[in-house]
């Protein structure tokens, strides 16, 4: 990334701002905007996210608002309630009070003496969800929003189900915000009611994983929030963006089809980053790209933004498998409008080890058509990455030759010529099962000639959810069903000479949880075909570029001790225990303009004996810790989720610590019935 000093506007930082809340609650801000932009005013842009705007996400902020902030904005980077410096307390995610106080946060920035009136709200997976659900609610003075790596649908593509599965990420996000929530405000900021802001947040947040394992099925919990019950709520201008490693892009697809108002999209091959910060790269100049929206509808300036395609994709070209990129081969497409006529489903039916180009009967015969039968192993899983990318490498699919001995695989010849694909795969099956709940994993490689098989994409089906993710229905034994199995959107060119690979599993641990007892599918590939939206090369594309990313300098930070990421595969044949350790360790380091030293640790486990599916088992850790002279606080989180056939069950605790002392320490313990999952 190029760092920017000189810009048009000079920029002045405010550090610590509070305005009011919906309900007179006081939310704190940092702010940067034009020395002059009291005389003369700006559009304003407002990013609201809980991870603490103080420390956990200053150099972000930086590099971001104020280089914005340089091209003639005022940047507001606002913490929700109960986050950072704000009062309250925090107990849940995207509640209606959280949209209030952005609607809120909007009237009051369009009020002040540094702002034209016009406000635009940016924002990244939380920020990109609120930024979606804030405009729903329309406040007047906001014109445009930029949503990045978010989605329009809380329970369909989001961390915590996905086709009815509940994924191991509900765990790992309610671990994530079990230590956020439980974190000081800065005294430096707040003065000394510093620790009766901390003990209430400590008494009052709660465990949140308790609360979305109450909500199995698509309920009313998950509709609120969820823009796509009614996209015209949706008034203002949208910018949707994503990246293929992340695990929310479906919406950029769904956001441009359901929208009603001006829109693009933006799909890169990036995990859950900002793409001027992309990772796999390339990165783009993504603050220019965001320029131009802004000038084009927060300042009416002629741009030329919206000549642009509807969508912007990068179409990835074939790359070894690995579990991190510096950089996905590939190049720019466009698609004019979404969906697109230059996309078209071919059907690829299968015949047993086969994906046939063409359903030509050769494999068909008289009498029962021949049927396959699953029970995979639960070690099947182990190499599928992380549901979301976050670049905390290696994070990425491993080969998949390493997945395949426990799953059924349908492969097709070799290419005669390149394939692209453009938007969600599909899988049509006809299967049954052997117990009332069961799932199905779908996962589609691009095969080498020498065999290596990178994963393209996948996606999970809990069979009771055929129908539906708001009304689950048992299975009955041996009942033959067809379903379709969605798998993820994706941008990729087959070469020519590759294979495709379709491969199916009964499990698929730990990226999802596994069933309540051990099933076993039959499917009947000679009824079932992968269905492909492949991308015509009819026409061109024209030529698609973006300036290099740009930014302007990150806050300084001192490096303590060094950050540490890995994950782990344990195999105890002895036990025949398998389990998946990650560590993500950003280590110590030091912000010297907020004289602050943090510690931020994070450990996962996830274990599963033999073919015992009441043996599942995860366990996350967390540590973080804030100091400076006179001051030192430190939380520890741990949350153990397990099974049987009937209950999940969670043991958590927390403990607080002023120096060498605690201050504070709870325990929970939870057991909830299974609802189909």
């Amino acid at each position: 990334m190029h760092t920017v000093t000189d810009f048009p506007r000079r920029v002045r930082c405010i550090e610590h701002v509070t305005l009011p809340g919906s309900d007179g609650t006081r939310l704190a801000a940092r702010i940067w905007l034009p020395e002059d932009a009291e005389t003369a005013p700006v559009p304003g842009i407002l990013e609201y996210i809980p991870y603490r705007k103080r420390d956990l996400t200053r150099e972000r902020d930086e590099i971001t608002h104020r280089w914005l902030a340089g091209q003639g904005y005022a940047c507001v980077r606002l913490d929700i309630r109960g986050s950072g410096e704000s009062g309250g307390v925090m107990t849940d995610q995207y509640r209606q009070e959280e949209m209030d106080d952005g609607v809120a946060a909007i009237e009051w920035m369009a009020e002040q003496p540094w702002c034209d009136g016009n406000v635009g709200m940016m924002g990244i997976s939380w920020g990109g969800f609120n930024a979606l659900q804030v405009a729903a609610n329309r406040p007047s003075a906001l014109k445009a929003i930029v949503t990045v790596c978010s989605t329009d649908d809380l329970y369909r593509d989001n961390m915590h189900y996905m086709g009815g599965c509940l994924l191991s990420d509900n765990l790992s996000e309610a671990t994530t915000m079990f230590s956020v929530n439980t974190c000081p405000p800065d005294p430096a900021l707040v003065g000394e009611r510093w620790r009766e802001m901390w003990m209430d947040r400590l008494r009052g947040s709660g465990l949140w994983l308790d609360t979305w394992l109450a909500h199995q099925r698509r309920d009313d919990y998950w509709k609120h929030g969820s823009v796509c019950e009614d996209y015209d709520a949706v008034t203002c201008p949208v910018m949707a963006v994503g990246g293929w490693a992340d695990g929310y892009t479906n919406a950029v697809f769904r956001l441009l089809e359901g929208l009603n108002v001006p829109r693009l999209g933006l799909v890169g091959p990036w995990g859950h980053k900002y793409p001027h910060l992309g990772k796999p790269g390339p990165a783009i100049g993504f603050l220019q790209e965001m320029k131009r929206w802004w000038d084009h509808w927060l300042k009416g300036a002629a741009t030329s933004i919206m000549d642009e395609p509807m969508l912007r994709a990068w179409m990835q070209d074939w790359m070894p498998p690995g579990t991190s990129y510096a950089e996905r081969p590939g190049r720019w497409i466009g698609e004019s409008v979404w969906p697109s006529e230059r996309v078209q489903e071919r059907r690829m039916p299968l015949a047993p080890g086969r994906l046939r180009f063409a359903d030509t009967g050769d494999d068909r015969h008289d009498g029962e058509p021949p049927a396959q039968v699953i029970r995979s192993p639960l070690s099947v899983g182990l190499f599928a990455g992380k549901w979301a990318s976050y670049t905390y490498a290696p994070d990425l699919p491993y080969d998949q030759r390493e997945e395949d001995g426990g799953a059924l695989v349908y492969e097709s010849p070799p290419l005669e010529e390149a394939t692209d694909i453009l938007g969600r795969p599909e899988v049509e099956l006809e299967v049954s099962a052997d117990r009332p709940v069961a799932m199905v994993a779908a996962r589609l490689s691009d095969v080498a000639p020498d065999g290596r098989a990178t994963r393209v994409s996948y996606g999970l089906l809990n069979l009771t959810h055929r129908d539906g993710n708001e009304h689950p229905a048992p299975l009955e034994s041996g009942e033959r069903y067809r379903v379709r199995v969605r798998l993820n959107a994706i941008g990729h060119r087959f070469p020519e000479g590759h294979r495709m690979r379709l491969s199916l599993s009964s499990s698929y641990f730990p990226l999802a949880w596994t069933p309540p007892e051990p099933t076993t599918l039959t499917v009947y590939p000679l009824t079932s075909a992968l269905l492909l939206p492949e991308r015509s090369a009819a026409g061109k594309d024209g030529a698609i570029t973006f300036e290099a990313p740009e930014g302007a300098p990150p806050a300084m930070r001192e490096t303590v001790e060094a950050p540490h990421h890995n994950w782990l595969v344990h195999r105890d044949l002895a036990n025949e225990e398998s389990t998946l350790e990650i560590i993500k360790d950003e280590g110590v380091w030091r912000l010297p303009d907020a004289d602050v030293e943090i510690t931020d640790r994070t450990w996962d486990w996830y274990t599963v004996r033999a073919e015992d599916v009441s043996t599942a088992r995860g366990e996350t850790r967390t540590e973080r810790r804030f100091r400076r002279a006179g001051w030192d606080v430190l939380t520890r989180t741990r949350t153990v989720l397990t099974c049987d056939a009937t209950h999940f069950t969670i043991h958590a605790s927390l403990d607080a610590f002023e120096g060498e002392e605690r201050v504070f320490s709870e325990n929970w313990k939870r057991r909830l019935p299974r609802d189909l999952v």
